[in-house]
C-alpha cells in the first residue's frame, strides 16, 4: 500500500506484525540500524503541505499502518495491511530487545514521563536495559545542534533501539538524521506511546478502540489540539478513498 505526493510515494512496506518483528530481529543481529514510522491520516495531511516531512518519510526503512482509516484504505485498494499503532509496539519491541540483549533509549516528552515509562517497561520486561533517557528542550529542532548532541550521546550510550516521543514530524525527521549519524541504532517513532505508559495520558479503553472510536475519545480528552487535527484528516479522506479505488482497479 502506498500514498502519492506528486512524483514521490510513501509505501507501507511492513504489512504484518510478523514481518516487522522478523525484520527488526534480523537488523539487531546484523548490527544494522533502522527508522520505523507509523503512518496515519494526520501524517498524510501534514505531508501534503510539508515537503520536508515527505523527505523524512522517504528515508524511513520500515513503515507500518497506524490508524483504522489507513487499514480500511488498504483493504479498499486490495492491498491489505495490519493495524500497528506505535503505542502498541513499544512493549513488544522492548521484549524483543531484551531477548536479543539490545539496550534501549527513550527520547522525547518530559523527564518525568521518561522516568515513569522506563520504570513501567523494566517492570513488564525482565532483563530490559535502558541505556539513556533524554527529554529535549522546548526549542528542540531535528536539524539543530541539540539534536546533534543527543545523537552523539546516543552513540556513546551503547543503545541500539531508540524510542522517539517527539511528535510528528519532528520524530520522523530526527530518525532520518539518526540513520546517517547513528547508523547502528534503530529509531522507532511512537508518538504518545511513552505518555500512555507513564499514565501522563490515558488511552481509550479497549472496547472504544475495538469499535474504531479512539479518535473521538482523544478529541474529547483534548479538543483544542485534536479537533483541528482530525478535521484536516477527514478533509483528505474522500480523495484517499478515490485513490485507493483506482489502485484496486489498476
Amino acid at each position: 500500500m502506498d500514498f502519492a505526493f506528486g512524483s514521490r510515494r510513501v509505501t507501507i512496506n511492513m504489512a504484518t506484525r510478523a514481518v516487522l518483528f522478523d525484520t527488526v530481529r534480523a537488523r539487531f543481529r546484523d548490527g544494522v540500524g533502522f527508522a520505523l514510522a507509523t503512518i496515519n491520516l494526520d501524517h498524510i495531511a501534514k505531508m501534503r503541505r510539508m515537503p520536508e516531512f515527505i523527505d523524512a518519510y522517504c528515508r524511513q526503512d520500515l513503515v507500518v499502518a497506524d490508524g483504522n482509516p489507513i487499514v480500511w484504505l488498504s483493504r479498499l485498494a486490495a492491498r491489505p495491511v495490519e493495524l500497528m499503532p506505535g503505542s502498541e509496539l513499544v512493549v513488544p519491541l522492548c521484549e524483543l530487545a531484551a531477548r536479543e540483549n539490545v539496550p534501549i533509549a527513550l527520547v522525547g516528552s518530559t523527564q518525568e514521563v521518561l522516568d515513569r515509562a522506563g520504570a513501567v517497561l523494566q517492570a513488564q520486561v525482565p532483563g530490559l536495559t535502558i541505556a539513556m533517557r533524554h527529554a529535549p528542550s522546548g526549542v528542540f529542532e531535528p536539524s539543530g545542534a541539540e539534536a546533534a548532541r543527543i545523537l552523539s550521546d546516543l552513540n556513546a550510550s551503547g543503545a541500539r533501539l531508540c524510542f522517539l516521543a517527539l511528535g510528528a514530524p519532528k520524530q520522523e525527521m530526527f530518525a532520518a538524521r539518526g540513520r546517517r549519524d547513528a547508523p547502528t541504532v534503530g529509531f522507532a517513532s511512537i508518538g504518545a506511546g511513552l505518555d500512555f505508559l507513564s499514565g501522563h495520558q490515558v488511552r481509550a479503553p479497549k472496547w472504544v478502540r475495538a469499535i474504531a472510536m479512539e479518535w473521538l475519545w482523544r478529541t474529547l480528552q483534548n479538543p483544542a489540539r485534536m479537533v483541528p487535527r482530525y478535521a484536516a484528516s477527514f478533509a483528505i479522506l474522500p480523495g484517499q478513498m478515490v485513490a485507493a479505488l483506482r489502485k484496486r482497479m489498476a
